[in-house]
Protein backbone atom coordinates (compact mmCIF):
# COMPACT_ATOMS: atom_id res chain seq x y z
CA UNK A 1 0.00 0.00 0.00
CA UNK A 2 1.49 3.31 -1.09
CA UNK A 3 1.31 6.18 1.36
CA UNK A 4 -0.05 9.50 0.07
CA UNK A 5 2.65 11.99 -0.86
CA UNK A 6 2.31 15.56 0.36
CA UNK A 7 3.76 17.92 -2.23
CA UNK A 8 4.62 21.45 -1.16
CA UNK A 9 7.16 24.07 -2.07
CA UNK A 10 10.28 25.23 -0.26
CA UNK A 11 8.59 28.56 0.47
CA UNK A 12 5.85 27.04 2.58
CA UNK A 13 8.18 24.57 4.26
CA UNK A 14 10.41 27.42 5.42
CA UNK A 15 7.40 29.53 6.42
CA UNK A 16 5.91 26.67 8.44
CA UNK A 17 9.24 25.95 10.11
CA UNK A 18 9.84 29.59 11.09
CA UNK A 19 6.22 29.95 12.24
CA UNK A 20 6.43 26.80 14.35
CA UNK A 21 9.71 27.89 15.95
CA UNK A 22 8.32 31.37 16.58
CA UNK A 23 5.13 29.97 18.10
CA UNK A 24 7.01 27.60 20.39
CA UNK A 25 9.40 30.36 21.46
CA UNK A 26 6.55 32.80 22.10
CA UNK A 27 4.58 30.25 24.14
CA UNK A 28 7.64 29.27 26.18
CA UNK A 29 8.61 32.87 26.90
CA UNK A 30 5.02 33.77 27.73
CA UNK A 31 4.78 30.95 30.25
CA UNK A 32 8.13 31.90 31.82
CA UNK A 33 7.22 35.60 32.03
CA UNK A 34 3.75 34.94 33.45
CA UNK A 35 5.05 32.47 36.00
CA UNK A 36 7.83 34.87 37.05
CA UNK A 37 5.33 37.74 37.39
CA UNK A 38 2.93 35.61 39.41
CA UNK A 39 5.71 34.35 41.73
CA UNK A 40 6.97 37.90 42.23
CA UNK A 41 3.45 39.12 42.98
CA UNK A 42 2.80 36.30 45.46
CA UNK A 43 6.15 36.90 47.19
CA UNK A 44 5.26 40.54 47.59
CA UNK A 45 1.82 39.59 48.95
CA UNK A 46 3.45 37.18 51.42
CA UNK A 47 5.76 39.92 52.70
CA UNK A 48 2.88 42.37 53.09
CA UNK A 49 0.79 39.77 54.90
CA UNK A 50 3.67 38.89 57.20
CA UNK A 51 4.21 42.58 58.04
CA UNK A 52 0.55 42.86 58.94
CA UNK A 53 0.60 39.80 61.22
CA UNK A 54 3.74 41.14 62.94
CA UNK A 55 1.96 44.40 63.55
CA UNK A 56 -0.99 42.46 65.00
CA UNK A 57 1.44 40.48 67.19
CA UNK A 58 3.00 43.63 68.64
CA UNK A 59 -0.43 45.07 69.27
CA UNK A 60 -1.53 41.93 71.06
CA UNK A 61 1.63 41.64 73.16
CA UNK A 62 1.35 45.28 74.36
CA UNK A 63 -2.02 44.40 75.89
CA UNK A 64 -4.15 46.22 73.35
CA UNK A 65 -6.00 43.14 72.17
CA UNK A 66 -9.09 45.18 71.56
CA UNK A 67 -7.16 47.11 68.89
CA UNK A 68 -6.38 43.99 66.84
CA UNK A 69 -7.22 44.17 63.20
CA UNK A 70 -10.59 42.68 62.43
CA UNK A 71 -9.04 39.87 60.33
CA UNK A 72 -6.44 38.83 62.92
CA UNK A 73 -7.41 35.73 64.85
CA UNK A 74 -6.07 34.00 67.92
CA UNK A 75 -5.96 30.22 67.52
CA UNK A 76 -8.10 30.33 64.35
CA UNK A 77 -9.61 26.84 63.89
CA UNK A 78 -9.59 27.27 60.10
CA UNK A 79 -5.85 27.68 60.01
CA UNK A 80 -4.40 25.49 57.17
CA UNK A 81 -2.69 22.27 58.21
CA UNK A 82 0.64 23.36 56.74
CA UNK A 83 0.69 26.43 58.97
CA UNK A 84 -0.35 24.36 61.99
CA UNK A 85 2.71 22.16 61.44
CA UNK A 86 4.96 25.24 61.31
CA UNK A 87 3.38 26.66 64.48
CA UNK A 88 3.99 23.35 66.25
CA UNK A 89 7.67 23.80 65.39
CA UNK A 90 7.49 27.36 66.79
CA UNK A 91 8.10 28.84 63.34
CA UNK A 92 6.30 31.63 61.56
CA UNK A 93 5.13 31.26 57.98
CA UNK A 94 2.74 32.12 55.18
CA UNK A 95 0.48 29.97 53.04
CA UNK A 96 -1.20 30.67 49.68
CA UNK A 97 -4.35 28.78 48.71
CA UNK A 98 -5.22 29.10 45.00
CA UNK A 99 -6.78 25.67 44.47
CA UNK A 100 -10.35 26.88 44.62
CA UNK A 101 -12.42 28.54 41.91
CA UNK A 102 -12.60 31.77 43.90
CA UNK A 103 -9.95 34.40 44.54
CA UNK A 104 -6.54 33.42 45.85
CA UNK A 105 -6.34 33.23 49.67
CA UNK A 106 -3.19 34.13 51.58
CA UNK A 107 -2.46 33.28 55.24
CA UNK A 108 0.22 34.46 57.65
CA UNK A 109 0.71 33.09 61.18
CA UNK A 110 3.13 33.77 64.07
CA UNK A 111 3.44 31.74 67.31
CA UNK A 112 3.11 33.74 70.56
CA UNK A 113 5.13 33.33 73.70
CA UNK A 114 2.20 31.89 75.64
CA UNK A 115 1.67 29.13 73.05
CA UNK A 116 -1.16 30.84 71.19
CA UNK A 117 -1.05 31.47 67.47
CA UNK A 118 -2.02 34.75 65.90
CA UNK A 119 -2.91 34.59 62.22
CA UNK A 120 -4.14 36.86 59.48
CA UNK A 121 -6.22 35.72 56.50
CA UNK A 122 -7.10 37.80 53.43
CA UNK A 123 -7.53 37.63 49.65
CA UNK A 124 -5.18 38.80 46.97
CA UNK A 125 -6.21 42.28 45.93
CA UNK A 126 -8.29 42.69 42.82
CA UNK A 127 -5.64 45.05 41.55
CA UNK A 128 -3.11 42.24 41.48
CA UNK A 129 -5.57 40.02 39.60
CA UNK A 130 -6.19 42.80 37.10
CA UNK A 131 -2.45 43.18 36.59
CA UNK A 132 -2.15 39.45 35.84
CA UNK A 133 -5.03 39.65 33.37
CA UNK A 134 -3.44 42.62 31.62
CA UNK A 135 -0.16 40.73 31.49
CA UNK A 136 -1.89 37.68 30.00
CA UNK A 137 -3.53 39.86 27.37
CA UNK A 138 -0.23 41.52 26.48
CA UNK A 139 1.53 38.15 26.23
CA UNK A 140 -1.19 36.76 23.92
CA UNK A 141 -1.03 39.80 21.65
CA UNK A 142 2.76 39.62 21.58
CA UNK A 143 2.77 35.89 20.82
CA UNK A 144 0.29 36.30 17.96
CA UNK A 145 2.39 39.16 16.57
CA UNK A 146 5.53 37.04 16.73
CA UNK A 147 3.81 34.15 14.96
CA UNK A 148 2.36 36.37 12.21
CA UNK A 149 5.68 38.17 11.74
CA UNK A 150 7.57 34.87 11.64
CA UNK A 151 5.17 33.50 9.05
CA UNK A 152 5.55 36.60 6.87
CA UNK A 153 9.34 36.46 7.21
CA UNK A 154 9.32 32.75 6.35
CA UNK A 155 7.21 33.36 3.25
CA UNK A 156 9.55 36.17 2.17
CA UNK A 157 12.74 34.19 2.69
CA UNK A 158 11.27 30.97 1.30
CA UNK A 159 9.82 32.81 -1.69
CA UNK A 160 13.20 34.25 -2.60
CA UNK A 161 14.87 30.85 -2.30
CA UNK A 162 12.04 29.18 -4.22
CA UNK A 163 12.30 31.68 -7.07
CA UNK A 164 16.04 31.10 -7.35
CA UNK A 165 15.56 27.34 -7.38
CA UNK A 166 12.80 27.58 -10.00
CA UNK A 167 15.01 29.75 -12.19
CA UNK A 168 17.81 27.23 -11.80
CA UNK A 169 15.45 24.37 -12.70
CA UNK A 170 14.19 26.26 -15.76
CA UNK A 171 17.72 26.95 -16.95
CA UNK A 172 18.70 23.31 -16.37
CA UNK A 173 15.67 22.21 -18.41
CA UNK A 174 16.80 24.46 -21.27
CA UNK A 175 20.24 22.87 -21.10
CA UNK A 176 18.63 19.42 -21.20
CA UNK A 177 16.71 20.47 -24.31
CA UNK A 178 19.97 21.23 -26.08
CA UNK A 179 20.53 24.95 -25.38
CA UNK A 180 24.11 24.46 -24.26
CA UNK A 181 24.83 28.20 -24.15
CA UNK A 182 22.46 28.69 -21.19
CA UNK A 183 24.16 29.16 -17.82
CA UNK A 184 22.28 28.43 -14.63
CA UNK A 185 24.33 30.92 -12.60
CA UNK A 186 23.38 33.76 -14.94
CA UNK A 187 19.74 32.66 -14.88
CA UNK A 188 19.28 32.85 -11.10
CA UNK A 189 21.04 36.24 -10.85
CA UNK A 190 20.92 38.20 -7.59
CA UNK A 191 23.62 39.61 -5.35
CA UNK A 192 23.17 37.09 -2.54
CA UNK A 193 25.60 34.19 -2.53
CA UNK A 194 24.20 31.02 -1.02
CA UNK A 195 23.92 27.29 -1.68
CA UNK A 196 21.90 27.89 -4.86
CA UNK A 197 24.96 29.57 -6.39
CA UNK A 198 27.06 26.52 -5.55
CA UNK A 199 24.41 24.30 -7.16
CA UNK A 200 24.32 26.54 -10.24
CA UNK A 201 28.10 26.47 -10.60
CA UNK A 202 28.11 22.69 -10.25
CA UNK A 203 25.43 22.32 -12.94
CA UNK A 204 27.29 24.71 -15.26
CA UNK A 205 30.52 22.77 -14.73
CA UNK A 206 28.70 19.51 -15.43
CA UNK A 207 27.18 20.99 -18.58
CA UNK A 208 30.57 22.18 -19.83
CA UNK A 209 32.12 18.78 -19.13
CA UNK A 210 29.32 16.93 -20.92
CA UNK A 211 29.46 19.31 -23.88
CA UNK A 212 33.20 18.86 -24.15
CA UNK A 213 32.84 15.09 -24.03
CA UNK A 214 30.03 15.06 -26.58
CA UNK A 215 31.99 17.33 -28.88
CA UNK A 216 35.05 15.13 -28.56
CA UNK A 217 33.02 12.02 -29.36
CA UNK A 218 31.39 13.77 -32.31
CA UNK A 219 34.77 14.81 -33.69
CA UNK A 220 36.14 11.30 -33.29
CA UNK A 221 33.12 9.84 -35.05
CA UNK A 222 33.32 12.40 -37.85
CA UNK A 223 37.06 11.90 -38.27
CA UNK A 224 36.73 8.12 -38.39
CA UNK A 225 33.87 8.31 -40.90
CA UNK A 226 35.78 10.84 -42.99
CA UNK A 227 38.90 8.72 -43.02
CA UNK A 228 36.84 5.70 -44.07
CA UNK A 229 35.34 7.44 -47.09
CA UNK A 230 38.47 7.09 -49.25
CA UNK A 231 39.15 3.37 -48.67
CA UNK A 232 35.45 2.54 -48.91
CA UNK A 233 35.19 4.43 -52.19
CA UNK A 234 38.24 2.56 -53.48
CA UNK A 235 36.73 -0.74 -52.32
CA UNK A 236 33.50 0.03 -54.14
CA UNK A 237 35.40 0.95 -57.32
CA UNK A 238 37.42 -2.23 -57.11
CA UNK A 239 34.24 -4.27 -56.61
CA UNK A 240 32.86 -2.89 -59.87
CA UNK A 241 35.86 -4.40 -61.69
CA UNK A 242 35.12 -7.93 -60.48
CA UNK A 243 33.82 -10.40 -63.05
CA UNK A 244 30.04 -10.91 -63.12
CA UNK A 245 28.68 -13.47 -60.70
CA UNK A 246 26.98 -13.99 -57.38
CA UNK A 247 30.13 -13.46 -55.26
CA UNK A 248 30.80 -10.18 -57.05
CA UNK A 249 27.24 -9.01 -56.38
CA UNK A 250 27.60 -9.79 -52.67
CA UNK A 251 30.88 -7.86 -52.47
CA UNK A 252 29.41 -4.87 -54.30
CA UNK A 253 26.30 -4.99 -52.11
CA UNK A 254 28.30 -5.01 -48.85
CA UNK A 255 30.66 -2.29 -50.13
CA UNK A 256 27.67 -0.11 -51.03
CA UNK A 257 26.12 -0.74 -47.59
CA UNK A 258 29.40 0.28 -45.95
CA UNK A 259 29.53 3.43 -48.02
CA UNK A 260 25.95 4.31 -47.06
CA UNK A 261 26.77 3.74 -43.39
CA UNK A 262 29.79 6.03 -43.58
CA UNK A 263 27.74 8.78 -45.22
CA UNK A 264 24.99 8.40 -42.58
CA UNK A 265 27.51 8.61 -39.75
CA UNK A 266 28.98 11.77 -41.26
CA UNK A 267 25.51 13.27 -41.57
CA UNK A 268 24.70 12.43 -37.93
CA UNK A 269 27.97 14.06 -36.85
CA UNK A 270 27.11 17.23 -38.79
CA UNK A 271 23.62 17.33 -37.24
CA UNK A 272 25.06 16.83 -33.75
CA UNK A 273 27.38 19.78 -34.22
CA UNK A 274 24.35 22.14 -34.43
CA UNK A 275 26.09 24.00 -37.26
CA UNK A 276 23.63 23.00 -39.97
CA UNK A 277 21.42 25.77 -41.36
CA UNK A 278 18.34 25.42 -43.48
CA UNK A 279 18.22 26.90 -47.00
CA UNK A 280 14.64 28.15 -46.96
CA UNK A 281 12.24 28.15 -49.86
CA UNK A 282 8.48 28.63 -49.93
CA UNK A 283 6.72 25.56 -51.29
CA UNK A 284 3.22 24.08 -51.51
CA UNK A 285 3.59 21.25 -49.02
CA UNK A 286 0.95 18.90 -50.45
CA UNK A 287 2.21 19.20 -54.01
CA UNK A 288 5.84 18.84 -52.94
CA UNK A 289 5.20 15.72 -50.85
CA UNK A 290 3.11 14.13 -53.60
CA UNK A 291 5.81 14.70 -56.20
CA UNK A 292 8.66 13.50 -53.99
CA UNK A 293 6.86 10.40 -52.72
CA UNK A 294 5.93 9.49 -56.27
CA UNK A 295 9.63 9.65 -57.15
CA UNK A 296 10.83 7.79 -54.06
CA UNK A 297 8.17 5.06 -53.98
CA UNK A 298 5.40 5.22 -56.59
CA UNK A 299 3.41 2.50 -54.78
CA UNK A 300 2.77 4.73 -51.74
CA UNK A 301 -0.47 6.77 -52.00
CA UNK A 302 -0.51 10.41 -50.86
CA UNK A 303 -3.70 11.99 -49.54
CA UNK A 304 -3.73 15.79 -49.28
CA UNK A 305 -6.45 16.81 -46.85
CA UNK A 306 -5.57 20.49 -46.80
CA UNK A 307 -2.92 22.29 -48.87
CA UNK A 308 -0.62 24.75 -47.13
CA UNK A 309 2.34 26.90 -48.12
CA UNK A 310 5.39 26.51 -45.90
CA UNK A 311 8.82 28.12 -45.76
CA UNK A 312 11.29 25.26 -45.39
CA UNK A 313 14.32 23.52 -46.90
CA UNK A 314 13.11 21.18 -49.70
CA UNK A 315 16.29 19.08 -49.64
CA UNK A 316 16.08 18.34 -45.93
CA UNK A 317 12.33 17.73 -46.13
CA UNK A 318 12.93 15.21 -48.91
CA UNK A 319 15.58 13.51 -46.77
CA UNK A 320 13.08 13.16 -43.92
CA UNK A 321 10.44 11.70 -46.24
CA UNK A 322 12.98 9.24 -47.69
CA UNK A 323 14.04 7.98 -44.27
CA UNK A 324 10.45 7.65 -43.00
CA UNK A 325 9.36 5.73 -46.11
CA UNK A 326 12.46 3.54 -45.96
CA UNK A 327 11.83 2.76 -42.30
CA UNK A 328 8.16 1.93 -42.98
CA UNK A 329 9.05 -0.35 -45.89
CA UNK A 330 11.88 -2.07 -44.00
CA UNK A 331 10.30 -2.57 -40.58
CA UNK A 332 6.56 -2.26 -41.20
CA UNK A 333 4.06 -3.81 -43.56
CA UNK A 334 2.16 -2.58 -46.56
CA UNK A 335 0.15 -0.59 -47.30
CA UNK A 336 2.19 2.49 -46.44
CA UNK A 337 0.18 5.72 -46.51
CA UNK A 338 1.19 9.39 -46.53
CA UNK A 339 -1.24 12.12 -45.46
CA UNK A 340 -0.72 15.88 -45.69
CA UNK A 341 -2.95 18.14 -43.61
CA UNK A 342 -1.89 21.76 -43.45
CA UNK A 343 1.68 21.82 -42.10
CA UNK A 344 1.46 18.23 -40.80
CA UNK A 345 2.76 15.20 -42.69
CA UNK A 346 1.91 11.68 -41.50
CA UNK A 347 3.53 8.46 -42.67
CA UNK A 348 1.77 5.25 -41.59
CA UNK A 349 2.47 1.60 -42.11
CA UNK A 350 0.44 -1.44 -41.02
CA UNK A 351 3.19 -3.36 -39.26
CA UNK A 352 3.67 -4.30 -35.61
CA UNK A 353 4.31 -0.70 -34.52
CA UNK A 354 7.25 1.14 -33.02
CA UNK A 355 9.08 -0.48 -30.08
CA UNK A 356 8.42 0.80 -26.59
CA UNK A 357 11.98 2.14 -26.22
CA UNK A 358 11.55 4.40 -29.25
CA UNK A 359 8.18 5.69 -28.00
CA UNK A 360 9.69 6.50 -24.60
CA UNK A 361 13.10 7.90 -25.57
CA UNK A 362 12.89 8.75 -29.25
CA UNK A 363 15.18 7.50 -32.04
CA UNK A 364 18.58 6.19 -31.00
CA UNK A 365 21.49 5.54 -33.31
CA UNK A 366 22.60 1.96 -33.87
CA UNK A 367 19.43 0.58 -32.33
CA UNK A 368 16.93 -1.03 -34.67
CA UNK A 369 14.22 -1.78 -32.10
CA UNK A 370 12.61 -4.81 -30.51
CA UNK A 371 12.48 -8.28 -32.00
CA UNK A 372 9.06 -7.68 -33.51
CA UNK A 373 10.50 -4.81 -35.58
CA UNK A 374 14.00 -6.16 -35.97
CA UNK A 375 15.58 -6.19 -39.36
CA UNK A 376 18.54 -4.93 -41.29
CA UNK A 377 19.86 -1.45 -40.69
CA UNK A 378 21.85 0.53 -38.16
CA UNK A 379 19.17 2.65 -36.51
CA UNK A 380 20.41 5.85 -38.15
CA UNK A 381 17.44 6.53 -40.43
CA UNK A 382 15.05 7.90 -37.82
CA UNK A 383 17.94 9.58 -35.99
CA UNK A 384 18.84 11.50 -39.15
CA UNK A 385 15.17 12.30 -39.80
CA UNK A 386 14.77 13.71 -36.29
CA UNK A 387 18.00 15.74 -36.66
CA UNK A 388 16.92 17.19 -39.99
CA UNK A 389 13.53 18.05 -38.46
CA UNK A 390 15.30 20.03 -35.74
CA UNK A 391 17.23 21.99 -38.37
CA UNK A 392 13.91 22.84 -40.05
CA UNK A 393 12.43 23.96 -36.75
CA UNK A 394 9.99 21.06 -36.98
CA UNK A 395 9.16 18.22 -34.62
CA UNK A 396 9.02 14.55 -35.44
CA UNK A 397 6.78 12.41 -33.24
CA UNK A 398 5.97 8.71 -33.14
CA UNK A 399 3.00 6.63 -32.00
CA UNK A 400 1.28 3.33 -32.60
CA UNK A 401 -2.28 2.62 -33.67
CA UNK A 402 -4.49 0.83 -31.17
CA UNK A 403 -6.22 -2.28 -32.58
CA UNK A 404 -9.98 -2.00 -32.98
CA UNK A 405 -10.54 -5.14 -30.85
CA UNK A 406 -8.65 -3.58 -27.97
CA UNK A 407 -10.60 -0.35 -28.22
CA UNK A 408 -13.91 -2.24 -28.20
CA UNK A 409 -12.82 -4.25 -25.16
CA UNK A 410 -12.42 -1.20 -22.99
CA UNK A 411 -9.88 1.22 -24.35
CA UNK A 412 -11.11 4.78 -24.23
CA UNK A 413 -9.02 5.86 -27.22
CA UNK A 414 -10.49 5.46 -30.71
CA UNK A 415 -8.75 2.75 -32.74
CA UNK A 416 -8.42 4.76 -35.90
CA UNK A 417 -5.43 4.90 -38.15
CA UNK A 418 -6.58 7.93 -40.11
CA UNK A 419 -4.75 11.21 -40.17
CA UNK A 420 -6.94 12.85 -37.54
CA UNK A 421 -7.31 9.91 -35.19
CA UNK A 422 -5.52 9.37 -31.88
CA UNK A 423 -4.23 6.21 -30.32
CA UNK A 424 -2.21 5.03 -27.36
CA UNK A 425 1.35 3.90 -27.71
CA UNK A 426 0.34 0.42 -26.56
CA UNK A 427 -2.97 -1.36 -26.48
CA UNK A 428 -4.47 -3.69 -23.90
CA UNK A 429 -7.37 -6.12 -23.91
CA UNK A 430 -9.37 -6.74 -20.74
CA UNK A 431 -9.63 -10.31 -19.39
CA UNK A 432 -13.07 -11.75 -18.48
CA UNK A 433 -14.48 -10.77 -15.10
CA UNK A 434 -13.36 -13.07 -12.28
CA UNK A 435 -13.12 -12.92 -8.53
CA UNK A 436 -9.91 -10.91 -8.90
CA UNK A 437 -9.19 -7.73 -10.83
CA UNK A 438 -8.78 -8.21 -14.62
CA UNK A 439 -5.19 -8.35 -15.84
CA UNK A 440 -4.42 -6.30 -19.01
CA UNK A 441 -3.13 -8.42 -21.86
CA UNK A 442 -0.79 -6.70 -24.37
CA UNK A 443 -2.16 -6.59 -27.91
CA UNK A 444 0.12 -5.87 -30.89
CA UNK A 445 -0.40 -2.49 -32.51
CA UNK A 446 -1.95 -2.16 -35.97
CA UNK A 447 0.67 0.03 -37.51
CA UNK A 448 3.11 2.82 -36.72
CA UNK A 449 2.61 6.51 -37.46
CA UNK A 450 5.42 9.04 -37.80
CA UNK A 451 4.20 12.64 -37.79
CA UNK A 452 6.23 15.63 -38.98
CA UNK A 453 5.03 18.96 -37.56
CA UNK A 454 6.40 21.86 -39.59
CA UNK A 455 6.53 25.17 -37.71
CA UNK A 456 4.33 28.15 -38.44
CA UNK A 457 7.44 30.33 -38.60
CA UNK A 458 10.58 29.27 -40.41
CA UNK A 459 13.88 28.95 -38.47
CA UNK A 460 16.09 32.02 -38.37
CA UNK A 461 19.60 32.32 -39.72
CA UNK A 462 20.96 31.36 -36.30
CA UNK A 463 18.98 28.16 -36.26
CA UNK A 464 16.56 29.22 -33.51
CA UNK A 465 12.84 28.70 -33.95
CA UNK A 466 9.62 28.75 -31.94
CA UNK A 467 9.11 25.46 -30.12
CA UNK A 468 5.86 23.71 -30.95
CA UNK A 469 3.73 23.17 -27.79
CA UNK A 470 3.30 19.48 -28.48
CA UNK A 471 4.39 16.38 -26.58
CA UNK A 472 6.79 14.26 -28.55
CA UNK A 473 4.79 11.09 -27.77
CA UNK A 474 1.20 12.17 -28.22
CA UNK A 475 -0.17 13.12 -31.60
CA UNK A 476 -3.59 14.56 -32.23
Amino acid sequence: MRLPVLRTGVRWKIAIAITAVGALTAVALSLVVRNAARVSMLDNAREVQMDRVHLAQRTYETGAAKNLRSRARINDPSLPRELRRLMAENRRGTYVDDRGDGPTQIWAAVPLANGDVISLHSEISTRSSAILKDLDRALIIGSVSVVVGGCALGVLIGGQLSRRLRKAAGAASQVAEGQTDVRVRDAIGGVVRDETDELARAIDALTDALNARIEAERRVTADIAHELRTPVTGLLTAAELLPPGRPSELVRDRAQAMRTLVEDVLEVARLDSASERAELQEIALGEFVTRRVRTLNPAVPVHVVHESWVNTDPRRLERILLNLLTNAAKHGKTPVEVTVEGRVVRVRDHGPGFPEALLREGPSRFRTGASDRAGTGHGLGLTIAAGQARVLGARLTFRNVTPAASAAAGSSAPASGTASGTADATATDQAPATDTAPVPVPVPAEGAIAVLWLPEHAPTDTGSFPVLPLDGRVVG
